[in-house]
């Protein structure tokens, strides 16, 4: 199952996203963008609004006295204020969002606007930009932060991405890379934020020699430490694959490389990106990875499950296979030990090429996952 595990990850993942590409768009806007193969990524599901709680004022304790109990006095103590729980954001700009937007009279958009377009979603940054991938980062992160929310961004420029597959692409050289990641680190702002760094960089780079393989994870090691000493608010995710990729020891090994065991560049790593296995096989699957990687107990895992709510096909189909549905919905709330969140990393209903260019929002496969 690797060789069909290596084809929907790269394929799904790289090829349609809620992407904040540039083309001729203003510098400070993120949109999906539409590539050479475009395949839709859910937003992320907004938690049940959290309300702020405070402790009741103790009362007074009545008086032995026969006398009449004095009334409770009200407590000259200020009300403790409970921190709320954080809620994901949801990108206003979005091929699902146009979608509804331009078919008020469809049948579908009730269904796909309330369990699709209304979710927050991953923003993913596939196009090697520099010169304006500072601001349309912050766009988005500066965004989040006035909403109180907490941003997913997907940074997929790694050189030699995809293998060469229907993602290719990415920038130059390495050296050119880490200029990009420096630049995208300016625009993390200083609020919280989930990073996805790079799917498909660590769980699919057999392609590579042993010498790339190295080089390719210093970059990523160093791409960790950036994000997090320019904002130490940042939580940075590497790529676990999924439960029917790689074995577990190779994976944790791949990703000790990568720097994925060192809380200076990690908080932990992502699974099932862009694919269908199903949540109750991530967990014990990203639960085995992080202690074969033996890094510190804060580390966790996230998930993606916009796509995994009937599991993965039996026959192993990628490509827009049908049966399948959303899955949970994400949120920062999990009530599962070592599990951080569970994502919508992939927009549900953008096509991998089979009911749609790739990248592309298709309302059949959109309502046929949400319904």
């Amino acid at each position: 199952m690797v060789a069909a595990a290596s084809v929907v990850v790269a394929v799904g993942s790289a090829t349609g996203m809620m992407s904040a590409l540039d083309g001729n768009r203003p510098s400070d806007d993120a949109k999906p963008l539409v590539t050479s193969s475009p395949s839709l990524q859910p937003l992320p599901a907004v938690p049940t609004p959290s309300r702020t709680s405070a402790s009741p004022s103790p009362v007074s304790s009545a008086s032995p006295s026969p006398r009449p109990a004095p009334k409770p006095s009200p407590s000259k103590k200020k009300p403790v204020t409970v921190a709320a729980p954080a809620l994901l954001y949801r990108h206003p700009d979005s091929q699902v969002l146009d979608w509804v937007a331009a078919h008020p009279g469809d049948s579908r958009r009730d269904v796909i606007e309330s369990r699709i377009a209304d979710r927050p979603a991953a923003v993913w940054f596939a196009d090697f930009t520099p010169a304006t991938i500072t601001a349309r980062v912050r766009a988005v992160t500066s965004a989040a932060a006035a909403q109180g929310r907490v941003p997913v961004v997907v940074p997929y420029a790694i050189p030699q991405r995809d293998c060469g597959g229907a993602s290719e692409g990415g920038a130059p050289d390495l050296a050119a890379y880490d200029g990009w990641i420096d630049k995208f680190a300016a625009g993390l702002g200083s609020g919280e934020v989930i990073v996805i760094l790079e799917p498909d960089s660590i769980a699919q780079s057999d392609c590579l020699t042993e010498g790339q393989q190295a080089d390719r994870f210093a970059s990523l090691a160093r791409a960790g430490r950036v994000f997090k000493a320019t904002n130490p608010k940042a939580r940075v995710y590497y790529d676990a694959g999924h439960s029917d990729w790689n074995p577990v020891d190779k994976q944790a090994s791949l990703l000790d490389q990568a720097g994925a065991a060192s809380p200076a560049s990690s908080d932990g790593i992502f699974t099932n990106v862009s694919n269908f296995h199903r949540t109750s096989d991530e967990i014990p699957y990203a639960r085995h990875v992080l202690s074969a990687l033996g890094g510190p107990a804060s580390l966790g895992a996230v998930i993606d499950t916009s796509r995994n709510g009937n599991g993965a096909p039996a026959d192993g189909e990628w490509c827009d296979p049908a049966g399948r549905k959303i899955g949970q919905a994400p949120t920062l709330n999990t009530g599962e030990a070592g599990i951080d969140a569970y994502l919508w990393v992939k927009l549900p209903g953008e096509s991998d090429g089979c009911k749609g260019t790739p990248g592309t929002f298709s309302a059949e496969y959109a309502y046929e996952l949400a319904r």
